[in-house]
């Protein structure tokens, strides 16, 4: 039996979503079809990288830099994972692609549709694949939502999505340099949070593929606390259908531990459910005149926090980038960068 191919990665920072990423990253498959080796991991400190190796990789032995430019044009790094915060990946995605590295880079993918475009057309110039790591969209529970959403109709026609992403973070208590409170780090529920509300909203209301979909009309509002968005409420109409989204995220509470979104359709309506937006793990499909409230639920039993499935185009990352635009435009949220 031949041995399976291999993918090197280098990972940038050693934050808390790069340790979820790479914990996944290695988690033992039934039938792999690469082997996913942590080559090197970029902090800014050789200290923070290395405890960062000896707890999430004791299976390997990365290199690791006090720079994110030496994992960037190490030889043996296959592909880097951006882990850093909203306001630093153009940066890091460009200084990637002159290294000619392709590149899975968290969500928020930029801080606005202006840098998101700025990084695709240097990754075309370059020839560098670069993908957003937005997994709410690869994981087998939205695919099988969405079939039988859109070609058994389990619930008629689809007109409305009502979905909420709420945390609790004291934003006054926090140092002006906190990234969820300043605006120029991409501070506020909507990068964070309603990124996630935002994508349930569009894959349960637009049955086209990725690079196919509709732009939605967009209606928004927002609060500020300190001058930091603290909560948004959007509205999404698509024209060709009617079809409504009510879209909510906010940092000033904790949100429903039990319930993601409600997807209403002309013969019923399905749950989501899950402790958070960002972490479905069921639905539940209820008939509209059913005499007792039982629905036949589908459950997804977690593995890991991500998963990988078909790709997503860069379209589909700069729609929900110009909506965001929109909404903050609407909601009158400015960062430093907006033109």
């Amino acid at each position: 039996m031949s041995e399976l191919p291999s993918i090197r990665w280098g990972i940038i920072t050693t934050g808390l979503i790069s340790s979820w990423f790479v914990e996944d990253l290695v988690i033992p498959q039934e039938n792999p079809k690469v082997k996913h080796i942590v080559q090197a991991i970029g902090s800014s400190a050789l200290e923070k990288g290395q405890k960062f190796a000896a707890k999430y990789c004791p299976q390997s032995t990365p290199t690791i830099y006090a720079s994110y430019e030496e994992v960037y044009n190490d030889p043996n790094v296959d592909v880097v994972y951006i882990g850093t915060p909203h306001s630093f990946h153009r940066k890091n995605c460009l200084d990637a692609i002159r290294a000619g590295k392709p590149i899975l880079c968290e969500k928020a993918f930029t801080l606005n549709a202006a840098e998101a475009r700025e990084v695709f057309a240097a990754a075309a110039e370059k020839n560098v694949y670069v993908h957003e790591a937005m997994w709410l969209r690869h994981r087998p529970l939205v695919h099988e939502l969405r079939r039988l959403l859109y070609e058994e109709k389990v619930i008629g026609d689809v007109f409305r999505t009502i979905v909420d992403f709420a945390l609790d973070v004291d934003i006054p208590s926090l140092p002006p340099t906190s990234r969820y409170r300043d605006p120029a780090l991409g501070a506020g529920s909507l990068l964070d949070l309603g990124v996630y509300a935002l994508t349930w909203a569009m894959l349960t209301l637009d049955p086209k593929s990725p690079g196919a979909s509709e732009l939605p009309q967009v209606l928004a509002t927002q609060t500020h606390l300190h001058g930091v968005e603290v909560t948004t409420g959007v509205l999404l109409r698509y024209l060709s259908s009617g079809r409504q989204g009510i879209v909510s995220s906010t940092t000033m509470m904790p949100g429903d531990p039990a319930h993601v979104a409600r997807i209403q359709g002309t013969k019923g309506y399905i749950d989501v459910e899950g402790p958070a937006a960002s972490m479905p793990l069921s639905f539940t499909i209820y008939e509209k005149n059913a005499t007792e409230k039982v629905g036949k639920k589908y459950d997804f039993p977690r593995i890991g926090r991500r998963k990988q499935n078909e790709l997503m185009p860069w379209s589909e990352t700069l729609r929900v980038m110009e909506i965001m635009d929109e909404i903050r435009r609407q909601g009158g949220t400015r960062y430093p960068v907006d033109v």
